[in-house]
């Protein structure tokens, strides 16, 4: 069985994962695919957005395969990270196109990683997200860019206790964009989102994106020029004429991409 599956349809990937009997834990080969994915999501000239998901079974993602984990170390006295391309899913946060995390359950540890680097996030009423490293002894120095999205406060607490935090709580501090009854509503409003990204002017997309990612390290004044910048290809382009062209004429802009 394909421990994470992937399909293209009408502008919009789907990234499932497929562990359900393991609570969609990662493992090196889940791991290192999705690794591989987030490239090809870049490179497929079809894709405008991309969801990432998982198969039911209450749980998103609960973080790293810990059995597979200690396996590791006892048949091969190697810690797990040395055998994933990407130990600290780095890779997701420079993908070019939106990435919208359908969170079908509860999401710790790596499940946290992965909704905190997609761009846009669906949870499901009454599950948890959390850090739970240091319940477990390991790490997460992937959770700073949490710092521009929850108040330092809930992120101090959540890293230091390793507690979970309900998605309720997390969609009211705006961690959470929207929240949904059940696994396929979830997935429902996360392909609507999806279909919405997909009919924009693809160029005005990515540098939106681009854009709001890189003022999160470079600070307010660096950030407005680098946006900018960024956008001056935006504005060049043919679609920068298409939509107000299309708009006068009272129809659906056809957009290039140039």
């Amino acid at each position: 069985m394909e421990e994470v599956l992937y399909a293209v349809d009408d502008g919009i990937a789907t990234i499932t994962l497929n562990r359900p009997a393991q609570r969609n834990a990662l493992s090196v080969a889940s791991a290192n695919r999705l690794f591989e994915l987030w490239t090809e999501v870049d490179r497929d000239e079809r894709v405008r957005c991309a969801v990432l998901t998982s198969a039911d079974c209450g749980t998103f993602c609960a973080g790293m395969d810990l059995k597979e984990a200690a396996r590791v170390r006892e048949e091969q006295g190697r810690d797990i990270l040395d055998l994933l391309r990407d130990p600290f899913y780095e890779r997701m946060r420079t993908v070019e196109k939106p990435v919208i995390a359908a969170m079908t359950g509860h999401f710790t540890a790596g499940g946290m990683v992965l909704a905190l680097n997609s761009d846009l996030r669906v949870g499901m009423a009454g599950t948890r997200g959390g850090i739970t490293e240091a319940k477990v002894g390991r790490g997460s120095p992937w959770g700073i860019p949490l710092l521009w999205m929850l108040p330092q406060p809930v992120v101090m607490e959540m890293v230091l206790t390793g507690d979970m935090v309900t998605v309720e709580r997390l969609h009211a501090l705006g961690f959470v964009n929207h929240v949904e009854p059940d696994a396929q509503a979830v997935r429902e409003r996360a392909q609507a989102l999806a279909a919405r990204i997909r009919d924009n002017a693809p160029l005005s997309v990515r540098a939106g994106k681009h854009s709001l990612m890189a003022a999160m390290s470079l600070g307010c004044d660096a950030g407005l020029a680098a946006a900018r910048h960024t956008y001056r290809a935006v504005y060049a382009s043919a679609d920068a004429q298409e939509g107000p062209r299309a708009f006068a004429q009272k129809r659906a802009p056809v957009w290039s991409g140039r």
